[in-house]
């Protein structure tokens, strides 16, 4: 793992928490996210906006959410598990489900169907929790 360079994530981060926007948001949204320049092994956004897909898991009030980033590298395994987003696959990274606040959703790219949602929410119980719902 190399170096990263967090100086062009700082004024994009600054951006998004000042611009007193917040998005309004339900469970099962997919929205691109501004969820920076991370630690380590930690996902990372792309682009200048440092924006990646997530799908809203558990909406807390208006302005937290759980959410799990989304990518369409299909990796397969018990931290991932596939979705659909406006007829296309998608891996969600169960292991890099993380709370997130709504300033940092910029828009709306689909929502994931409720049997997979679902689906995707027994799954995060089982890997989470150890136990099956």
């Amino acid at each position: 793992m190399g170096e990263k360079d967090y100086s062009r994530w700082m004024p994009v981060k600054a951006g998004v928490n000042n611009a007193g926007r917040h998005a309004s948001f339900k469970e099962r949204d997919v929205f691109w996210t501004s969820i920076g320049e991370n630690v380590g092994f930690e996902e990372d956004g792309k682009g200048p906006m440092f924006r990646r897909p997530v799908l809203v898991v558990k909406k807390f009030n208006d302005w937290l959410f759980w959410g799990v980033p989304l990518s369409t590298t299909r990796n397969r395994g018990r931290h991932y598990h596939e979705v659909t987003v406006k007829g296309r696959p998608s891996v969600a990274l169960l292991s890099q489900a993380g709370v997130w606040d709504s300033a940092r959703l910029a828009n709306k790219t689909g929502m994931v169907g409720q049997e997979e949602f679902d689906a995707l929410k027994r799954k995060l119980a089982e890997l989470l929790l150890g136990q099956s719902c």
